[in-house]
């Protein structure tokens, strides 16, 4: 009777097995990360050029799919600001702008509504596909972000949210039965007027009313760097003191700022650690999550907020 065995390739050439070996290597720098991080909630903000590209849209979804199957909880808060200026546009109105916050008159509203909720289900979708569970949420559902209008020095901007107050009853509910939340920056204000929330303000009272382990934002920049304009001084990791020190000296500012305030505010709101990314990255957040040095800038409570594992290559 004939051997239908497929046999190794006893010849397989050097190249190949290096390639092997480099994966080995891979899944166990990985293994203490996973270790450590099994059953611990996850946040990601997820917005930017990653949302736009095809690819990196695909390869993030996969980062997402897999941090769950490998064991952690996983939440994503999303944003949409580019599509809803297309909508907008294509409305007849002019998108406006103050320091970064979009006017958002009754009508810009209801269209910032129905393209979140496009986008949400899109993700969702994306996410089922990999085989994994997903749900689709606002924070009007289940009351779960309460605001109060939002001024910027003292200007009305319309419907724009400012959280305070943050239910997560809902979303513990879908983490505790094995669903990924994949949620869209929209509250409800005390009277149920409907408000648009900055997501990277949602996905902050969002990991700290969850408690959460990490928050990672998707960017469209490497990281801290001393020197913007300089890749090679990327930032591995900042404690707090450090980062209201690069505050004071001036090395951060511009579109940078509210970013890395939001980033301390979380950590000092109980955030274990927080993650700036280059979302244009295919796998940024496996890279950062699972590697020594990562690839963004993690910025910790303190030198003993450290994971044993790292101590001696990020504290360098």
């Amino acid at each position: 009777m004939q051997n239908n065995t497929k046999l190794l390739d006893i010849n397989m050439s050097d190249e190949s097995m290096n390639e092997m070996f480099l994966k080995a290597e891979v899944l166990v720098e990985a293994l203490p990360y996973i270790r450590d991080f099994n059953n611990k909630i996850v946040v990601v903000k997820y917005g930017g050029s990653a949302m736009i590209d095809k690819n990196l849209e695909e390869s993030m979804m996969k980062d997402v799919a897999l941090l769950k199957l490998v064991g952690m909880h996983p939440v994503i808060v999303h944003g949409g600001g580019k599509e809803i200026s297309k909508w907008v546009a294509m409305s007849g109105k002019e998108s406006e702008f103050v320091e970064g916050l979009r006017v958002t008159d009754e009508d810009t509203m209801q269209i910032a509504e129905m393209v979140l909720g496009r986008v949400n289900k899109h993700l969702v979708a994306m996410i089922e596909q990999l085989g994994v569970k997903a749900v689709g949420i606002s924070g009007k559902d289940g009351a779960t972000l309460k605001v109060d209008k939002k001024t910027v020095n003292g200007k009305d901007i319309g419907f724009v949210g400012n959280v305070k107050e943050v239910n997560p009853s809902l979303i513990q509910t879908l983490l505790d039965n094995d669903f990924i939340p994949v949620i869209a920056p929209i509250g409800l204000d005390d009277a149920f007027n409907t408000y648009n929330i900055n997501a990277d303000d949602a996905a902050c009272a969002i990991a700290e009313s969850l408690g959460a382990e990490k928050l990672a934002f998707m960017t469209d920049i490497e990281g801290v760097c001393t020197d913007p304009s300089d890749k090679s001084t990327l930032i591995s990791s900042l404690t707090l003191a450090e980062a209201y020190k690069m505050i004071e000296d001036g090395y951060i500012g511009g579109g940078m700022l509210p970013k890395i305030k939001n980033c301390i505010e979380a950590v000092e709101n109980g955030v274990r650690r927080v993650y700036i990314l280059d979302g244009r990255r295919e796998h940024c957040l496996l890279l950062e999550f699972f590697t020594k040095k990562g690839i963004g800038t993690a910025i910790v409570r303190d030198e003993n907020s450290y994971y044993e594992h790292e101590k001696g290559v990020l504290t360098k």
